[in-house]
């Protein structure tokens, strides 16, 4: 499916401003079928599908955490890269209030209060991804190098 106004989201408008090219692919969205059943709907690997997650570390701060669909982040190692005592998910109700978006429909594009945002390295070796694209059931793909020029994330390896 080409880039299209059928959806318009703070993500999909932050694309636009950024004149970065994004395809939208919708899928069947069902509660706590995450990344897997986004990929096996799309009939791709769910190596490629990147999850957008918002954390925190032990002082509060929030963060933005991109990972593999078939990957989970190592809460210890992430902690250890950010110089932290620890890290843990941020709660649905503040990640709404932080992004704007709901968990299942989170896009790291678009967020209502910028964050740092981290970066599992190898995703750098794909050379197109699926993302989030703001709304549950909503994909959208890009190259990886425009999140990287976009984003600026700071890489990490905590993939496990």
């Amino acid at each position: 499916m080409a880039q299209s106004d059928k959806l318009a989201t703070p993500a999909t408008r932050q694309l636009k401003m950024f004149n970065i090219p994004y395809g939208l692919y919708p899928y069947r969205y069902e509660d706590k079928g995450g990344t897997s059943l986004a990929s096996s709907a799309l009939g791709i690997e769910e190596h490629l599908v990147i999850k957008t997650l918002i954390m925190e570390d032990d002082s509060g701060r929030p963060f933005i955490i991109l990972m593999h669909g078939d990957r989970q982040v190592s809460t210890k190692n992430l902690a250890r890269s950010l110089k932290a005592k620890s890290v843990k998910p941020c709660d649905p109700q503040k990640v709404n209030r932080l992004t704007g978006y709901v968990v299942g429909g989170i896009s790291p594009f678009g967020v209502r209060t910028q964050m740092p945002t981290y970066m599992e390295s190898d995703i750098t070796l794909i050379p197109e991804i699926y993302l989030n694209a703001g709304k549950r059931g909503w994909l959208l793909k890009i190259q990886t190098v425009d999140l990287l020029k976009s984003l600026k994330p700071s890489l990490v390896q905590v993939g496990i």
